[in-house]
């Protein structure tokens, strides 16, 4: 394998405060390697450093989650071979987000359904590739439409706000990974926000209260970010899951403590109530657990 070109996950997570309810959900989460089984794709943006599922398996029982959904990471690329593994060994605990391509074959489809795969990720963010074009939008929700998967996007910035008619034009679920990267700079009143809460009053877009180290202006403190989740939350309770996106790939400066990130959780659905709706009946709903 080549030299890693991002960091790995904080190695000592704490143990979090905060008791998680039973069946919680980590709705955002990927697994890297091992290279030596499967390899990453020649035509990478990035190098992580190994994060097996066997890593992955260990910090979930460590936080106090019994499921998750993983998502197929574009260093992999089209080659989907340890995301399978993984919902194999997973025995109905796991489900998958793919990397669909228009030249995917349609059993090529079938076969991920078949494993626990409920959704397809589209990147339009310039460090993952060039955005996807109308035209492949177009073929890859033809695609997935007749399996009742929901199309996830990969935004940042301005993005969600840029691509709002799109979102509101597609004809099946739509899940908006890591609140849309939106810059939190500008505020909760942001252009970007805005459109991020008119798109959930829709009915068929859904938000993952993830990465909120990622957009916190001032690490460590994520309290920025965690008003964002909550107002998100507290905005449509029914269309939101959160995950811990461990281990974080392309993150350079500041790497969360996945401990510190659960704990997070009493600020963002701060009654036990919320707390068991957003880790374990959405995610249910959503994937088809």
């Amino acid at each position: 394998m080549m030299e890693p070109t991002c960091p790995g996950p904080d190695p000592n997570p704490k143990k979090p405060a905060v008791a998680l309810p039973p069946g919680s959900c980590d709705s955002h989460c990927h697994i890297f390697g091992p290279t030596a089984k499967f390899p990453y794709a020649p035509d990478r943006t990035f190098t992580p450093p190994e994060v097996p599922l066997e890593d992955l398996r260990r910090l979930h029982e460590f936080l106090g989650f019994s499921r998750a959904v993983i998502v197929q990471s574009a260093c992999h690329g089209g080659d989907h071979s340890s995301l399978l593994d993984a919902l194999d060994r997973g025995a109905g605990r796991y489900r998958g987000v793919a990397l669909v391509r228009p030249e995917t074959p349609d059993t090529e489809i079938a076969r991920w359904h078949e494993a626990g795969v409920r959704g397809a990720r589209l990147h339009f963010t310039p460090h993952l590739g060039s955005a996807p074009s109308p035209e492949t939008i177009q073929a890859i929700v033809g695609k997935i439409r007749p399996y009742g998967w929901h199309l996830a996007l990969h935004v940042a910035g301005e993005g969600i706000a840029e691509h709002e008619d799109m979102v509101r034009s597609l004809p099946l679920t739509v899940v908006i990974d890591h609140m849309a990267r939106v810059d939190l700079r500008q505020g909760l009143g942001s252009k970007a926000v805005t459109a991020l809460l008119r798109l959930l009053d829709t009915g068929s877009v859904w938000v993952k209260l993830s990465g909120a180290d990622r957009l916190a202006v001032h690490p460590p403190g994520m309290r920025d970010s965690a008003a964002l989740a909550r107002l998100l939350a507290e905005h449509a309770p029914e269309r939101v899951v959160w995950g811990t996106d461990f281990p974080h790939p392309n993150t350079h400066g500041f790497m969360p403590n996945d401990g510190d990130l659960v704990d997070l959780l009493t600020e963002i659905a701060p009654s036990p109530a919320a707390r068991e709706r957003l880790l374990v009946t959405n995610p249910t709903r959503c994937f088809g657990f």
